[in-house]
This record gives C-alpha cells, sequence and structure tokens, in this order.
C-alpha cells in the first residue's frame, strides 16, 4: 500500500520527465496538463477530458492533483506516457492531415481524438511495450455528419452526429484554380470507393478523382471570407494541391426525435433509449460538474423551435450543447432540477 502523498509525488515526477512528451496535452498540446486517462496511460488538458469521459468503453479519466491515484495506475502511466500513445496511435497520420492544436474548436477535437482512440484510424501494427519508459516505446475527413439522437425520458431531442454510409452528393460553390470566382460544381464523396469527386457543367466524367486517404480538409472561415468554408487539400503527382470550397448556406435542419432517457446520478450519465424496454443503449452524456463548465439552460438556444413540444432545454458542457424539448412545462423543471442536483456536485475519485 502506498500514501496518497507519496503516490501523487511520483505521478508527479512521470507528468514532468523528460522525453516522455508528458509536459503537453497527448491531444491538443496544450501546456501542463491537469488530467489523464489511466486506460490509455496518457496527459491531457481539462477540455480533451471532457471528450474522453464521453468514451468509457476505450478511456477513464481522473485528475492529476484532485484525485486519489493507486500505485498500479501511477506505475501504468510511468511505462506508458504520450510520446509511447503517440507511436502507436498516431502512427499513420496522413501526411496532409490537420491535427488540432490547443486554441481550435472542440468540434475539430473530438472529431481527432475519436479517429485516433475510438476508430483507430492511424494506429502502427506493432505497438508499444512496458519496458520501463515512454520513451522507448479512412481517417474521415469528410465526416458529414449530424448529431447523435439524445434523449430526456418522454422529451424529444435533436439529433447528434453520426457519419452516413454509402454515398454523400451535392453542390457546393468551388473557388476557380485561375481566377478569384466561385463556381457551383457537383461534388460526390463515396466511402465505398473511398474517393472524392467534383465535376464542372461541361464535363461527363469528373474534374478530379481524390483518394480520401491522401485528403485532409479543414474550416476555413477567414480565409475564404465565408462562414461555411472549407480548405480541401491533397498531393496530387508530388505537389500540394488546394480547393476552396463553401455551402451555399451551410444550414441543415434535422426533425427532433423522440428518445427515452435516464439519469443515473452516481455515475453522472445521462443514458437514451430508442424504446424505454430497449436492453441496451443508444449513447450516453456524461454530466460533469459546474467548476468544469457545465450547466444546464431551461431553453432552446436561438434560432430553434420544436413543433409540437415548446418546453427547451439545453446542457452545456465545455464541447458542445446538448438540445432537447419536453412534452410540458412540468417535465421541462423537473429534468431541469435533477440535472442542476448533478451538476452541483463536485467530481470525486
Amino acid at each position: 500500500m502506498v500514501e496518497p502523498d507519496f503516490s501523487k509525488t511520483l505521478l508527479l515526477e512521470v507528468l514532468r520527465a523528460a522525453g516522455t512528451g508528458n509536459a503537453q496535452c497527448a491531444d491538443c498540446g496544450t501546456a501542463d496538463p491537469e488530467w489523464a486517462s489511466y486506460k490509455l496511460g496518457i496527459f491531457i488538458c481539462l477540455n480533451c477530458s471532457g471528450i474522453h469521459r464521453n468514451l468509457p468503453e476505450i478511456t477513464r479519466v481522473k485528475s492529476i492533483h484532485l484525485d486519489f491515484w493507486e500505485n498500479d495506475l501511477v506505475e501504468f502511466m510511468k511505462t506508458h506516457g504520450n510520446l509511447c500513445a503517440k507511436a502507436k496511435y498516431e502512427a499513420k497520420v496522413p501526411p496532409f492531415y490537420y491535427i488540432p492544436h490547443s486554441k481550435d474548436c472542440l468540434v475539430l477535437k473530438e472529431q481527432w481524438i475519436r479517429a485516433k482512440y475510438e476508430r483507430e484510424e492511424f494506429v502502427a501494427t506493432s505497438v508499444c511495450h512496458e519496458t520501463g519508459s515512454s520513451g522507448d516505446c479512412l481517417w474521415r475527413v469528410f465526416s458529414l455528419v449530424r448529431p447523435k439522437s439524445q434523449e430526456l425520458q418522454s422529451c424529444v431531442c435533436q439529433p447528434d452526429a453520426e457519419a452516413s454510409a454509402g454515398s454523400r452528393e451535392g453542390f457546393l460553390w468551388k473557388r476557380g484554380r485561375d481566377s478569384r470566382q466561385f463556381l457551383k460544381r457537383r461534388f460526390l464523396l463515396s466511402a465505398t470507393e473511398g474517393v472524392l469527386k467534383y465535376y464542372t457543367k461541361e464535363s461527363k466524367g469528373p474534374k478530379a478523382v481524390i483518394s480520401v486517404k491522401d485528403l485532409n480538409a479543414m474550416f476555413q472561415t477567414e480565409k475564404i471570407r465565408n462562414p461555411h468554408g472549407l480548405q480541401i487539400t491533397y498531393s496530387k503527382e508530388g505537389q500540394t494541391r488546394n480547393l476552396f470550397v463553401f455551402h451555399e448556406s451551410g444550414k441543415h435542419k434535422e426533425a427532433f426525435k423522440k428518445r427515452w432517457f435516464s439519469l443515473d446520478s452516481q455515475e453522472r450519465n445521462l443514458f437514451y433509449f430508442k424504446d424505454p424496454l430497449d436492453a441496451f443503449e443508444l449513447g450516453r452524456v456524461f454530466i460533469g460538474s459546474k467548476e468544469q463548465g457545465y450547466e444546464v439552460q431551461a431553453d432552446l438556444p436561438r434560432g430553434v423551435t420544436g413543433k409540437r413540444w415548446k418546453a427547451g432545454l439545453t446542457i452545456v458542457t465545455p464541447h458542445r450543447k446538448f438540445v432537447f424539448v419536453c412534452e410540458n412545462d412540468r417535465e421541462q423543471k423537473e429534468w431541469t432540477a435533477a440535472l442542476n442536483e448533478v451538476i452541483s456536485q463536485p467530481l470525486t475519485a
């Protein structure tokens, strides 16, 4: 049995050890991370820890300073670390893939974290072995996704994001290669072929066929001067090629979907089901504390309205908002009170 203070001292030594990469968040590079995933053996920042909490089957987090650390967990962190995880989970990142930084939005960070640990899109065939030193040790750039369905018992919720299979086709405004004029072009993203194609009005066949594994995409609202601007980068004949596109409106309306919710206040999880008798959950939302930036708002975001049900409810987390509508004001008040009770309680080890 190790004394808590001594165990914490050992953990801080691992955090500060030279040549481990532990002094920056393993996912976004933020300096002096204060959280860690004891299942992956990495040190992460507060914002990224909130994303990790939504992947309980893959990663579990603890506060470096506030939580108790058992000796075996400290040893696990010592034999792994950020550089070891990087060697495994980032071994095959495409050369043009945009890796989010500390100042990037949480949507990009979440997709990056899910790509690395949930989908394991860049994993090396050989992994880091526990030798005592961490120093030894189709990415979906176009996941045109929509939010996954959340719910509150007999409430209806706004859908959340799931990648669609098959193909995605539509029109985007593309900047001409030799001019500043944007022209309307048809784009086709084929998951079965693993390619992105676009067509001009004159051409019968595609103007370009781009392999998804060779491209990267990032939001470029300022550069393109459009709130829905996107830069697509890929390699063509040994040279880097950029496409600048934007959607005409960027608006994508989704109907609210009825889901059944169950709140586990002890584990701080809001589970949702398609039917109240379903054997398995569709998903869950982790409910953190007020100190971490979680809150409940008894209304809907500006511009969002329900059709039949008008009693809105918004759960605000450090990395996104979950929007719901309840059948009546009474249920809205009951859910708001129940969620606020959980949020008001500090996190425990």
